[in-house]
């Protein structure tokens, strides 16, 4: 079906339309979201995190302080030049820490952002043709859901060797059947609006519908959820890091910090104190976003 001046006129206005209406939903997003007072400071909390990561590069030194050694200061205890103690390297643990955020957030935010973007691409298609294209692609979805993530990682892991990248790989592919799923229901209850049936009228393809009408107008299921999954990830890259599965030494990843610790836990346990509170810190930052973003985003609690 070819474009005339009318038809094309006419999606111009809805385009407009539709940008209109996504910078008064994101005005209405934020007033909603600065209603939670939770949710404000778990974003506040995430900004000085974020922060403390950016200037360690400018506080300490990566190859003398961050994952050099000095044994002649090799398991301090707690003091003015080291609030936190040294490690068995002779490591400063709070310059550790703080470097180390940089390490857990990459790995958070990239990969949730793989498995949202390729998740809701998925679940995208498959809700909005239906039929046979969503039994297909929703039979293969179940059939990686069948196995569980963690096995997926460590497989993964296994196969093609212990590094951050593989890692947030590796994380971020085994949560791309949840984000499906979580799409695809969502699609599917935007599919059958007005506004898609306007821009099939006017000859808009399929991939264009998807991508600028249905999918910006079913995101918000899928927002909430990736801001939970990235809480989930930093736990679990704090985990597979524990086992040694995850980033390498001497990298100053919180997990792999608390792994080096365990073997001085009893006479030095000043050095699990650190990393363990920053994961618990940056984890309920997080979901103290999530919890305000699912607020904002449920029409119900919209006054």
């Amino acid at each position: 079906m070819r474009y005339n001046k009318k038809s094309t006129a006419s999606l111009k206005s809805t385009n407009v339309a539709l940008q209109y209406r996504k910078q008064s939903r994101a005005n209405m997003l934020w007033r909603q979201f600065k209603k939670n007072k939770g949710a404000v400071s778990g974003l506040v909390l995430i900004v000085v995190i974020i922060l403390i990561a950016v200037a360690s590069n400018f506080i300490w030194d990566y190859d003398t302080q961050i994952t050099g050694m000095n044994s002649l200061e090799r398991l301090l205890s707690p003091s003015l030049s080291h609030p936190f103690g040294t490690d068995h390297m002779g490591r400063d643990v709070l310059a550790r820490v703080c470097y180390g955020a940089r390490y857990s957030l990459l790995i958070g935010f990239s990969a949730v952002s793989i498995s949202m973007i390729f998740g809701a691409i998925i679940g995208s298609i498959a809700g909005y043709y239906g039929g046979r294209v969503e039994s297909i692609i929703m039979r293969i979805v179940e059939l990686f859901l069948m196995i569980p993530a963690i096995l997926l990682v460590i497989i993964f892991v296994s196969v093609f060797g212990t590094s951050l990248l593989n890692l947030i790989i590796g994380l971020g592919a085994s949560t791309i059947p949840h984000f499906a799923r979580n799409a695809r229901a969502s699609v599917m209850t935007v599919r059958g609006s007005e506004f898609v049936e306007a821009a099939k009228a006017v000859g808009a393809s399929d991939l264009r519908i998807i991508f600028d009408h249905v999918l910006p107008n079913a995101f918000s299921p899928i927002l909430v959820q990736a801001t939970t999954r990235i809480a989930s990830c930093i736990i679990d890259a704090a985990a597979f890091s524990f086992l040694g599965l995850g980033v390498p030494a001497p990298l100053p990843e919180w997990g792999a910090m608390l792994a080096d610790a365990r073997q001085f836990l009893r006479d030095h346990p000043n050095l699990t104190v650190a990393p363990g509170v920053a994961i618990m810190l940056t984890v309920f930052a997080v979901n103290l976003i999530g919890d305000g973003l699912r607020d904002a985003l449920d029409p119900k609690l919209k006054k």
